[in-house]
């Protein structure tokens, strides 16, 4: 189970700003947008929508999902807004079924759960790849702790390279790396932080 309470993020998510604001993670664009052959991408835990909408924008067919209700409510408003269209559904990031070999990209972008299940969540999604997707992600290390730009204050909802490298080690690795990067994403990720980046191709 999640170390959240269930409302956690729907209050998060109540005011009428966009918490991470409105424009795509960074690191997302810059993967996404290398990925010529565009089809069908996954996005757990994806908040208020600014990275589904960006891919959308780019002819993505985009699934995105999360537990707040609040959440999709306003990815659909931003989706609406650009004239755009996202699949959102609303689950425990735990709890969702993922079909297999559809999806040419994943993206898990500041998506923090315990060890086991963030084991888990990567497990289904390298499954639900197709031969030859990409999977892109970016979460705190370790070494954010004690920081405030961002994320969770629980060293076991963060990652290590360690951990990283291990729950994709049947991937062909494109990009591992830790680095201290500025965030500049609403008042909720702002400031020098510590991130771990990960790239990766499934190869069979």
């Amino acid at each position: 189970m999640s170390l959240y309470k269930p409302n956690f993020w729907d209050e998060r998510f109540s005011g009428e700003d966009f918490i991470y604001g409105t424009e795509p993670n960074q690191f997302f664009k810059e993967q996404i947008d290398k990925i010529s052959a565009m089809g069908k991408l996954i996005l757990p835990g994806e908040g208020e929508g600014r990275n589904a909408v960006y891919a959308a924008s780019k002819g993505w067919n985009v699934d995105a999902f999360d537990q707040s209700k609040v959440a999709k409510q306003k990815a659909l408003q931003l989706a609406q807004q650009q004239g755009l269209h996202i699949n959102y559904t609303v689950t425990d990031i735990t709890n969702f079924i993922l079909e297999k070999n559809i999806y040419k990209a994943a993206a898990i972008i500041f998506v923090h759960l315990s060890p086991d299940e963030r084991s888990e969540l990567h497990k289904k999604l390298i499954s639900s790849l197709l031969r030859g997707g990409i999977i892109i992600v970016e979460l705190f290390s370790k070494n954010q702790f004690g920081k405030n730009s961002g994320g969770p204050q629980d060293l076991d909802m963060l990652s290590s390279l360690e951990d990283i490298k291990n729950d994709f080690k049947e991937m062909r690795t494109i990009l591992l790396e830790e680095k201290n990067v500025i965030l500049n994403e609403g008042n909720k990720h702002s400031g020098e932080a510590s991130v771990i980046r990960f790239v990766g191709e499934k190869i069979e």
